[in-house]
């Protein structure tokens, strides 16, 4: 079934929401669901969202937004798709070093030699596609590469857990997986078990390395924090602590021109940049505990 969207915007969130309130009461065809929300730009301006499930009234519409001085609606149709099996035809599989990160789709398109990643296409932050996760993964290829051989690795923010995943498929250690969302750390453990690497990674949900075990497992070898620009900086100073000398930490979530700010505050925790990789207007960074 289509469903229609009526977007405009106003100044203020009295005035936003007064005009919601008047869409609800007045509109024929009701609308489905509503919503507020203001545009982070510091001009004090707000979007009103409306939602339909048939063909709204667009005179009712143009009348409202008039009376409360907004903007014209602006009207959409919006087809009926299946929104899961459109991503899974358009996430194709992805290789990022020895890894090849696939969907239950493309199972029967893994090919030899390769270290496969099981991520289903439905859990979009973590399936290799974006730069980041695939920096990470490649950073961790060439770390193994060149004869790196960490015994205590961790994950901090893990998400769907694919780069604890990808280290715990190259070197035979525990891997430490851990998230401030319980809703990644479920997702993560799904992924881990779909991935035969049930009892490999152990998943927390924790704040950093905010965690006994955490605690208790360091110092580590490898560290991975996929995140973004401010936590990776607030995370620092605990890295330091959570970390060995000559150990390796793998940082990203980090845009272009964020990446000498991050690599700065890691330098003034003695670590000292290894390798800088780009991928579109996402930097991966490989550091050394000097």
């Amino acid at each position: 079934m289509p469903t229609w969207t009526a977007l405009t915007h106003t100044a203020g969130q009295a005035s936003a929401e007064a005009l919601t309130e008047a869409c609800e009461e007045v509109l024929v065809p009701e609308p489905m669901g509503t919503g507020v929300f203001e545009i982070e730009d510091g001009s004090d301006r707000w979007e009103v969202g409306v939602y339909f499930t048939e063909s709204p009234d667009e005179v009712g519409l143009a009348l409202l937004a008039a009376a409360h001085g907004a903007e014209p609606f602006v009207i959409s149709e919006v087809p009926d798709v299946d929104w899961v099996a459109k991503v899974k035809r358009e996430l194709t599989p992805v290789r990022a070093g020895r890894f090849y990160v696939h969907g239950s789709h493309d199972a029967d398109t893994i090919p030899e030699g390769v270290e496969p990643l099981w991520i289903e296409a439905a859990m979009a932050f973590g399936t290799g596609h974006h730069g980041t996760t695939k920096g990470c993964l490649e950073a961790c290829d060439r770390l193994a590469n060149d004869g790196f051989q960490p015994h205590r690795i961790a994950d901090i923010g893990c998400g769907t857990a694919v780069l604890a995943m990808g280290a715990a498929r190259i070197w035979p250690v525990t891997v430490l997986a851990s998230d401030i969302d319980p809703v990644a750390i479920d997702t993560a453990e799904a992924n881990i078990i779909a991935n035969g690497l049930d009892g490999r990674i152990v998943s927390l949900v924790a704040p950093g390395f905010d965690h006994p075990l955490l605690d208790e497992a360091a110092p580590f070898d490898l560290v991975f924090a996929n995140i973004l620009k401010q936590p990776l900086i607030d995370l620092a100073p605990d890295m330091a602590k959570h970390t060995k000398a000559d150990s390796r930490i793998i940082l990203s979530g980090i845009l272009t021109d964020q990446a000498d700010e991050v690599a700065a505050a890691y330098r003034d925790q003695g670590f000292a940049l290894d390798r800088r990789d780009d991928i579109g207007e996402w930097v991966t960074l490989t550091m050394r505990r000097t």
